[in-house]
């Protein structure tokens, strides 16, 4: 098959399960179809799916990442011993783990095409990963709590595994315990990743974008939890946008 097959087969897949969309004619621009796929993954429901649906959405994945471009932790360069900056796409990134800011229903974004880090995480780790974080929310049997780490595989993404961590979500002025609860989300990600011999972890900005911690400050508890706890883990800050990376550049590599 090559993307634009896997690509129609899969969106026709996904169209069929659900009866109101059995109607909708497929786009012929491939833009559009990928959007339409996105969407589709993103509103889907937790559940099981066909194998010859996983294995075409495997392939399709895993190549739409490799066009993107995979970046090796093994070529970036340290701005100081063990922890590193990195500005770009975090599903491209090859290392341990990765984290995701995850709600607190912890099953993705369910907006469709939405911008966020969540949403990006589960679209190109592919329909499972929504499966396996509905199955620990259904063992612990209540939603993800605020400042704690959960783990599972990574499945089409290039690390070995995905962190998840739920952030505070700040109403007006930030106050104390949600200084100590942003800590712990960094805190509680390296913990897990030391108990299960992950050498490596890709932080996100955690809380900031749609849960309106302020960056710079989130940006420092970041930086200082992490050297703090570090001990034998690589760490690297995952950025996104300029403004991030100016801002952890001001406090990474420098005398502390």
């Amino acid at each position: 098959m090559t993307q634009a097959e896997r690509r129609t087969f899969l969106i026709q897949k996904l169209l069929d399960e659900q009866p109101r969309y059995r109607n909708w004619k497929m786009p012929s621009d491939e833009t559009e179809q990928k959007n339409l796929l996105r969407s589709l993954m993103n509103v889907r429901t937790p559940r099981p799916i066909g194998e010859d649906f996983l294995a075409v959405q495997d392939e399709y994945l895993q190549e739409e990442t490799a066009r993107k471009g995979v970046t090796d932790l093994a070529d970036l360069t340290p701005v100081e011993p063990g922890i590193y900056l990195w500005q770009g796409d975090i599903t491209t990134l090859k290392c341990g783990a990765v984290v995701n800011a995850a709600n607190s229903g912890m099953t993705g974004c369910y907006v469709p095409c939405h911008g966020c880090i969540d949403n990006a995480i589960h679209t190109y780790a592919g329909v499972q990963l929504r499966l396996a974080c509905a199955e620990i929310i259904e063992k612990q049997g209540q939603e993800e709590p605020t400042g704690q780490a959960r783990l599972t595989p990574a499945f089409n993404l290039p690390c070995d595994f995905v962190l998840h961590t739920v952030g505070p979500i700040i109403h007006g002025v930030v106050t104390e315990k949600d200084r100590a609860l942003l800590a712990s989300c960094y805190r509680s990600c390296l913990e897990l990743a030391q108990q299960n011999g992950i050498g490596s972890v890709a932080f996100c900005c955690i809380s900031t974008g749609e849960f309106h911690f302020p960056n710079e400050e989130a940006a420092k508890i970041a930086v200082d939890t992490v050297r703090q706890y570090k001990r034998n883990t690589e760490v690297i800050f995952n950025v996104f946008k300029d403004v991030d990376a100016q801002i952890y550049r001001a406090f990474l590599g420098r005398a502390h």
